[in-house]
């Protein structure tokens, strides 16, 4: 991997983690363009993902810091009736968590190989994204005012279903949240934040597998140096931040119908092209 293909692919990654648009079908797409091995780059990989956690700790610190704040206060666990707001929150990310956990624990490899990972599905899957955005704008359901630990488990369940590449993580969530009649304003920040235990152990499993090709001898990031590497952490990062930061801001404005049709012309063009 060249510096320019690890500045592209970590502004990439930043960018379409966030909005919705599936980073993982774009990256796949990007690296049968650029004729980049995956499975040589765990290194990058592990990097990238590790970036776009810290974007979205460094948006949304005011955020978790009330989370914690709630959470380790000492009024917080007297009684389920009476957690506070903070804790509560911090319930329903792990309970949107279970799905997730329970497909990437056991069925991940399942999946992959019914459905495989080339350009095929991630056509297929854009359009299903697209679909998703677009019926969740021209849907009109009375919004709620807070998440309940039911709507988190749902929202859950769609983040495990955008294991598929090409399905977008942040787009199903979303889409979700707004059929189910969450607010705007609140479910943008809670899909961003129940995605950081997901994306961190995804590149805790691919750090596990790095070792491992290490322990056996082999180069886990093929002929990437520390400096392409640090290119592509960086450019992760800084648009990560700014892609978290402006997806707040259109969810918030609820103009998800342009990413649908994006989404729709984007999966046409790589199942007709590549």
């Amino acid at each position: 991997m060249t510096w320019i293909e690890s500045l592209l692919l970590g502004l990439l990654q930043g960018l379409t983690e966030y909005l919705p648009i599936s980073s993982s079908g774009h990256l796949t797409i990007a690296a049968s363009l650029f004729g980049i091995d995956g499975e040589q780059n765990l290194a990058f990989n592990v990097l990238v993902h590790v970036a776009t956690v810290l974007s979205t700790l460094v948006i949304l610190w005011k955020e978790v810091a009330w989370i914690l704040r709630d959470l380790f206060s000492r009024q917080s666990w007297r009684s389920y009736s009476g957690l506070n707001e903070g804790t509560r929150y911090a319930i329903n990310i792990v309970i949107s968590m279970i799905p997730v956990g329970i497909v990437g624990l056991f069925f991940k490899d399942s999946i992959e190989g019914i459905f495989g990972s080339g350009t095929t599905i991630v056509g297929c899957m854009l359009l299903v994204t697209a679909t998703l955005l677009i019926f969740s704008y021209c849907a009109k359901p009375r919004q709620k005012e807070n998440i309940s630990g039911i709507h988190a488990f749902v929202i859950g369940i769609a983040q495990a279903v955008a294991v598929l590449p090409g399905l977008s993580r942040s787009g199903s969530t979303i889409a979700t949240g707004l059929l189910l009649g969450n607010r705007k304003d609140k479910l943008a920040q809670f899909s961003f934040l129940m995605v950081i235990p997901p994306i961190l152990g995804e590149a805790l499993l691919d750090a596990k597998d790095l070792i491992e090709q290490a322990g056996a001898g082999a180069s886990a990031s093929g002929t990437t140096g520390i400096g392409v590497l640090a290119i592509g952490f960086l450019a992760a990062f800084i648009s990560g931040m700014a892609a978290c930061k402006w997806m707040i801001s259109i969810v918030r404005r609820g103009k998800l119908v342009w990413f649908g049709i994006y989404c729709a012309i984007a999966g046409i063009l790589t199942l007709v092209l590549l």
